[in-house]
C-alpha cells in the first residue's frame, strides 16, 4: 500500500470502496464511539457548527462540542444531536475534561490561537488520543512523544508557517514537502488545495483524486476537519479514515459542480451532498 520515496499513489474510488466501514445491524452509538470537538468562539461560531455538522455525517456515534457559551445557543439550533461543555477551551486548559472516554479529538475551527489555546493543545497532546489540529491549534511544536496518531491539516500559509518551508517552494513539489515534514515532525500533514497531499509520518505519501475550486472559500476546512473526526472515529484502520475523509470531502465539491457554479458552493452545503456521495461508494 506504501508510496514512498516523493511519489504519492492516487486515492481513488475503487479505495474507497474497499476500505469504508460496513455499519453493523446490531450496533448502537457506543460501537461509533464518542468525539470531542473543540471549536469556535464568539466572532466565529459558525466554524464549530460546520465541524460538528461534518462529524455527525460522518458516523461518529456521540459527538461532545466544547466551545464558547455564548456559540451554544447558536449551534444548537443546526445541531441538537449534539452535546456541548461550556467554555470547552478554559475546561481542557484546566485539566478538567477527562480525555481518555474520547475516541477521537479534534481542535481548532474558529479557535483563536493566544496562550489558552496553547495550553489546552498541550492538555490534548498528553493524551493517548488520536487528534486533528486545524487552524487556531497549527503551530511550530513537537510531536514525536505521541504515540496516538495526530493530523495536522493546513492550507498552504498555514503549513508555511509551522514548518518553515515557503510557500511557492512548497507549491512547486508539495508531494516532496508533506512527505519530509510528516517524517521530521511525527505526524500526519494533510497539505489541502488541489490535489490535496495526505503523507504520514511512515513516508506513505497520497494525493487525492477529488475536489475543486468549490472548495476555496471559508468554512470548506471546518467540514473537513469534522468528517476527518467522525470517520476517524468509525474506521479501524485510522489511515483509511483521514484519506476517505479527504475523498469523500472533495468528492461532495465534485456533486455539487455537476450543476451548480463552483463559484456558489457555501460551505455548510457539503454536508448536504454526503449522504448520497457516500452511498454511491458503499
Amino acid at each position: 500500500m506504501a508510496s514512498v520515496d516523493n511519489s504519492a499513489g492516487i486515492w481513488d474510488a475503487e479505495n474507497v470502496r474497499s476500505t469504508l466501514p460496513k455499519r453493523n445491524e446490531d450496533s448502537h452509538k457506543g460501537t461509533y464511539g464518542t468525539g470531542l470537538l473543540i471549536a469556535g468562539s464568539p466572532s466565529m461560531p459558525g466554524a464549530a457548527m460546520l465541524a460538528g455538522i461534518g462529524a455527525m455525517r460522518s458516523g461518529v456515534g456521540k459527538l461532545v462540542i466544547g466551545t464558547a457559551e455564548e456559540v451554544i445557543p447558536v449551534v444548537v439550533q443546526r445541531l441538537p444531536e449534539a452535546t456541548y461543555e461550556r467554555n470547552g477551551l478554559i475546561q481542557l486548559a484546566e485539566g478538567k475534561l477527562t480525555l481518555d472516554q474520547f475516541r477521537v479529538i479534534a481542535i481548532g475551527p474558529g479557535i483563536v490561537p493566544n496562550e489558552l489555546a496553547e495550553k489546552a493543545i498541550a492538555k490534548i497532546l498528553e493524551s493517548d488520543v488520536p487528534v486533528v489540529l486545524d487552524a487556531g491549534a497549527l503551530s511550530k511544536r513537537d510531536y514525536h512523544e505521541r504515540q496516538a496518531p495526530t493530523i495536522l491539516t493546513p492550507h498552504p500559509l498555514e503549513f508555511a508557517r509551522i514548518t518553515g518551508v515557503k510557500v511557492n517552494e512548497l507549491q512547486q513539489n508539495r508531494e516532496h514537502y508533506a512527505q519530509v515534514c510528516a517524517k521530521k515532525l511525527g505526524v500526519t500533514i494533510v497539505v489541502k488545495g488541489q490535489h490535496t497531499i495526505v503523507a504520514f509520518p511512515d513516508g506513505e505519501t497520497w494525493k487525492n483524486g477529488t475536489g475543486n475550486s468549490a472548495l476555496a472559500k471559508g468554512g470548506t476546512g471546518d467540514t473537513l476537519t469534522g468528517m476527518l473526526l467522525g470517520l476517524l472515529c468509525i474506521h479501524d484502520n485510522w489511515k483509511h479514515a483521514v484519506l476517505n475523509a479527504v475523498f469523500l470531502h472533495g468528492a461532495c465539491a465534485d456533486a455539487w459542480t455537476e450543476k451548480r457554479s463552483a463559484h456558489t458552493l457555501l460551505a455548510h452545503e457539503l454536508t448536504d451532498f454526503l449522504p448520497e456521495v457516500w452511498k454511491s461508494y458503499e
